[in-house]
C-alpha cells in the first residue's frame, strides 16, 4: 500500500505513520484522535492558504471580490472530491466495514482524504513540498475558475485593452438615476478615447459599470454576443487579429 499511495501522490513519505494515519477514516480506528480528523482541519488551512497565495500573485488585476469567488470555487467539497477520486487517492482509504461496504464514497470523505494528505505532507517536508503537491492538482481548476470570473468582469477587460493600446483610461458617467434613494437605478456609459459608448442601466453603479463596459467592448469590436449568450471577448485590437480569438467550437449557431 506504501508503494502504491508514494506512486499515486508522487510524493515518498519520510515518516510513513503520517500518511498511515492521513489514509485513515474515523470508521476504522479505534480512537477518532487515531484517525485523519485532524489532518484534515490542517490540511483545509493550507490549502486554503496556498490557493490564495497563488491567486493573489497570478492574478493581479482582479479584485478582492473576483479572488474570493475563484478561492471558493476551488476551495470546495466538490472539486476536492473530484481531484481525490480522479487520482485514487480516495480508494487508498482505510475503512472500517460499515462505509467500506457502501458502493459509492460520500463526497465529503473524499474531499477529506485530500486535504489530510496535504497536512501530512507538510507534517513530513514543509509548507514547499505541500505547496507543490496542492498547485499541481489545483492549477487547471484555479485557471477554469478564474478565466470564467475574468470573462464576467467586462471593466477589467476594458481597462486592459486600454492600458495596452489607448493613451487613456475609459471613464464611466452617471447619465441619470431613477427611483427612491432605497431601491435606484442608475444609467452609465463608458467613455473610451473620447467615444461615449451605449449605456447600461442597473440597480447598482457597479452593475451599471458593468454593462457599459461590455456596451463598449462590442462596439469596439473587442466583444460579439453569440445566439448561446455567451459573450467572447477578443484580447487583441480587431485591426491585429479579431477572429482566431473566437473559440472554433462556438458558432452564432448555438
Amino acid at each position: 500500500m506504501l508503494d502504491k499511495a508514494h506512486e499515486v501522490l508522487g510524493y515518498r513519505f519520510k515518516d510513513p505513520e503520517l500518511l498511515t494515519e492521513a489514509l485513515t477514516h474515523a470508521s476504522k480506528a479505534g480512537d477518532r484522535l487515531q484517525s485523519n480528523e485532524r489532518m484534515e482541519f490542517l490540511g483545509d488551512a493550507i490549502l486554503g492558504f496556498v490557493v490564495c497565495e497563488y491567486l493573489h500573485d497570478t492574478y493581479p488585476d482582479l479584485l478582492e471580490g473576483d479572488l474570493t469567488k475563484i478561492k471558493s470555487a476551488v476551495v470546495s467539497r466538490r472539486v476536492c472530491a473530484l481531484i481525490s477520486v480522479d487520482s485514487d487517492m480516495a480508494g487508498m482509504l482505510d475503512l472500517g466495514k460499515g462505509m467500506a461496504g457502501r458502493p459509492d464514497l460520500p463526497s465529503s470523505v473524499a474531499a477529506a482524504v485530500l486535504e489530510s494528505l496535504i497536512a501530512a505532507i507538510y507534517l513530513d517536508s514543509g509548507m514547499d513540498q505541500a505547496r507543490d503537491f496542492i498547485l499541481r492538482h489545483m492549477v487547471p481548476y484555479i485557471n477554469e475558475a478564474a478565466d470564467s470570473a475574468h470573462q464576467q468582469n467586462f471593466k477589467s477587460v476594458l481597462q486592459q485593452y486600454a492600458q495596452k493600446y489607448l493613451p487613456n483610461n475609459p471613464s464611466y458617467i452617471v447619465m441619470d438615476e431613477k427611483g427612491p434613494d432605497h431601491s435606484k437605478c442608475f444609467e452609465v456609459c463608458a467613455e473610451v478615447n473620447g467615444r461615449r459608448c451605449s449605456s447600461s442601466w442597473a440597480n447598482s453603479k457597479k452593475e451599471a459599470e458593468q454593462g457599459a463596459a461590455l456596451n463598449a467592448l462590442l462596439e469596439l469590436g473587442l466583444a460579439k454576443t453569440l445566439d448561446s449568450g455567451r459573450v467572447v471577448l477578443f484580447d487583441r485590437p480587431p485591426a491585429v487579429s479579431p477572429g482566431p480569438d473566437i473559440d472554433p467550437q462556438e458558432d452564432d449557431g448555438e
